[in-house]
């Protein structure tokens, strides 16, 4: 699957195939302000570590400077409620003045800010807004904005007008609270127009068994890419959180992507909200820095990101180290060569490997694989024994030739890092 049909804009295969830290920034995320006037049960904020209140301006011009000169293309203003920063307007202006080649500026909002103000700040740049929407009712949704009376009116009729004249998408968390009424949440913001609909849990609240009430009508699946994504992952039993063993375990985002609040960088905005320790603080050698966290962090033995990486992010970072595959000194066999016949005549175990990560990334294994392997092709383009996210190597050893699976970032670890 391409990466531009989940939905995201700043997700491609260009992007994924071409990541490192000279390449152009892609997405980034300033925390402009932890101050919110909701008080949303599932909301983390953004206190824990430190910072609070409003990021001076003065600070983020200096970070849109550095921004700018790797080349942005995307920046997303959030916080709390950033449309509640005094300077909001001029932030915005700054970054449509000094990121030449913007293209999307994003702020994302629980919407219940005076209309006219969001109008204003489409005139002069914003051309993304992400709304949170948690429920189809005022009661409900006045509850799950901390009991503020009219707040789901409000910001039901700003997403029906911003609709008509900008993108876009709503975020439901899905809780306790709501989750009964899914089908009718999403059916009522699709009726308001909103060009795509984000399905997520909350990260204290992970229950798949809840999804099976997800019942959407195709029709509306259909106009909403991101939607469709996520409810076709539900029905296959793939939950929207969580790496798994199969997956890459390393963050291909970091490269080209970042998070900040106040003077530092963190991993991502989920790691940051969980409370993680920035990666250090933002200046030109950043990108540097984060290029070390990518070589040294492992996502899978770090709890936060094992049980609350996002769907799209595992998704994007298989088919990043998919392409880096490509960089293998291994000549690429065609697929028909990797026949039943010779996947029998021989496994790992053969060459004194077991079959564990691990293992077959120790120094003394890795020289063993490379000195018998002959060629390689992608997992699932073979007839026999297809696999996705992983990839087949041929070897050959006193004249028997054989073959067998490796996942991607063993394949990395062993013949394009080496």
């Amino acid at each position: 699957m391409k990466l531009e049909k989940i939905g995201f804009y700043t997700l491609e295969d260009n992007r994924a195939k071409n990541a490192d830290i000279n390449s152009p920034l892609w997405r980034n995320e300033l925390i402009i302000t932890s101050r919110c006037n909701f008080n949303c049960p599932y909301c983390r904020g953004t206190d824990i570590n430190g910072n609070k209140g409003d990021m001076s301006f003065d600070d983020i011009k200096n970070t849109i400077n550095i921004w700018a000169n790797d080349n942005l293309q995307n920046i997303r203003f959030s916080g709390g409620e950033p449309t509640l920063h005094p300077y909001i307007k001029d932030i915005i202006k700054y970054t449509k003045e000094k990121c030449k080649n913007i293209k999307h500026i994003a702020v994302s909002t629980n919407g219940y800010n005076n209309f006219e103000l969001y109008k204003e700040l489409i005139e002069i740049g914003v051309n993304d807004y992400s709304i949170s929407l948690d429920a189809c009712c005022s009661s409900i949704g006045d509850m799950m904005a901390g009991g503020i009376k009219g707040a789901w009116v409000k910001v039901v009729d700003n997403i029906k007008k911003l609709s008509e004249i900008t993108y876009v998408t709503v975020g439901v968390v899905l809780t306790p609270e709501n989750i009964d009424t899914i089908n009718d949440i999403v059916e009522y913001a699709h009726n308001l127009g909103v060009a795509d609909i984000r399905l997520i849990t909350a990260a204290q609240w992970n229950d798949f068994e809840a999804f099976k009430k997800i019942n959407i009508k195709e029709e509306i699946l259909d106009s909403h890419p991101i939607l469709k994504y996520r409810v076709n992952h539900f029905n296959i039993g793939r939950n929207v959180r969580g790496i798994k063993s199969e997956d890459f375990k390393k963050c291909g985002l970091i490269l080209d992507d970042m998070i900040v609040k106040g003077k530092y960088h963190y991993p991502c905005v989920i790691k940051m909200r969980e409370g993680c320790k920035p990666i250090g603080e933002l200046n030109k050698n950043s990108r540097k820095d984060r290029y070390e966290y990518f070589k040294n962090h492992n996502c899978f033995t770090d709890e936060i990101c094992k049980n609350n990486c996002l769907d799209v992010c595992i998704d994007y970072n298989n088919k990043y180290i998919k392409f880096q595959c490509e960089k293998s000194y291994l000549p690429k066999l065609d697929s028909t060569l990797f026949t039943s016949s010779e996947w029998a005549s021989g496994q790992i175990a053969d060459l004194g490997i077991e079959c564990r990560y691990d293992c077959i990334i120790h120094p003394l294994n890795k020289q063993i694989l490379q000195k018998y392997a002959i060629g390689w092709c992608y997992g699932e383009n073979l007839m026999c024994r297809p696999k996705e996210n992983q990839v087949a190597v041929m070897f050959k050893r006193d004249d028997k030739t054989f073959w067998f699976h490796l996942r991607n970032s063993e394949f990395f670890e062993v013949f394009v890092n080496y």
